[in-house]
């Protein structure tokens, strides 16, 4: 919805129940998987009496479930966010030039989204070498330790960035992880400034990664492309002169297809 419509929403039109019952959901993360009600209530500041409403809706429509006292999400959720990115097109669009790019690379390619403090993969595809980076569609990472993460948080507001830096936890995944919060957000003003981030060994040991936004036609970012190899196969020198100028072909194809 564009910010014009957005700001012609009346109080009258803006349903209240239906916003808690998003934050709710939005109150799973990857480090946050399966909560109690209490934490579910701590980590939303609503009532236990509000979240278990909204948590025994979410169960009776298939959207999550419940295990003795604790709750996660379903498969289902994941729904939301297809029906969104598929009527852009970017699924259909993106894959078969990620499919090429693939071939072309000999590499893995994957498409990411900003969900909350991670990123969503929404489509991959793997090259035909024997080793491969094994993220399936639906899996999520933390946005801080991943390049695909870098690139969308560049594309955020700068309101909505520094509100992130204030919330987020930065946990080392490995040696290599930038847990510096005064480090990240330089990153992240260097991608904005060079339009594409590289990650070396911070998600996994041995893994480096490249990413580059996908554009709407009027310029927003809608997703993040990217092309994940062994660090022992592609060093950044290699990812930058001989994967980066594919990468940005493929994603300016990508939209031009939208």
């Amino acid at each position: 919805m564009a910010a014009a419509d957005t700001n012609d929403i009346s109080d009258r039109d803006y349903v209240n129940s239906l916003a808690r019952g998003l934050e709710v959901i939005c109150a799973f993360t990857r480090t946050r998987p399966r909560m109690t009600l209490s934490e579910i209530a701590r980590a939303t500041g609503m009532t236990r009496a509000t979240v278990r409403r909204f948590l025994l809706t979410l169960v009776r429509e298939g959207y999550a479930e419940k295990d003795d006292k604790v709750f996660s999400l379903k498969p289902k959720v994941l729904e939301l966010g297809y029906s969104a990115l598929s009527s852009m097109g970017i699924l259909e669009v993106a894959q078969p030039i990620m499919n090429d790019l693939s071939k072309t690379l000999q590499e893995s390619v994957f498409c990411a989204v900003l969900t909350g403090d991670d990123v969503t993969y929404i489509a991959r595809t793997t090259s035909d070498r024997l080793v491969n980076v094994s993220i399936s569609v639906g899996g999520r990472a933390p946005a801080h330790a991943v390049s695909t993460g870098r690139v969308l948080l560049a594309a955020e507001p700068v309101d909505s960035m520094h509100r992130y830096l204030d919330r987020v936890t930065l946990q080392p995944l490995t040696p290599y992880t930038v847990t510096s919060k005064v480090k990240l957000r330089a990153e992240i003003e260097n991608v904005r400034l060079t339009g594409y981030s590289m990650v070396d060994q911070e998600l996994e040991i041995g893994l480096g990664s490249i990413s580059v936004p996908i554009r709407s036609a009027d310029g927003r970012v809608l997703a993040a492309l990217n092309v994940c190899c062994p660090s022992s196969r592609t060093d950044l020198d290699g990812m930058r002169t001989k994967i980066l100028p594919e990468l940005l072909q493929a994603s300016q194809a990508i939209t031009r297809g939208l």
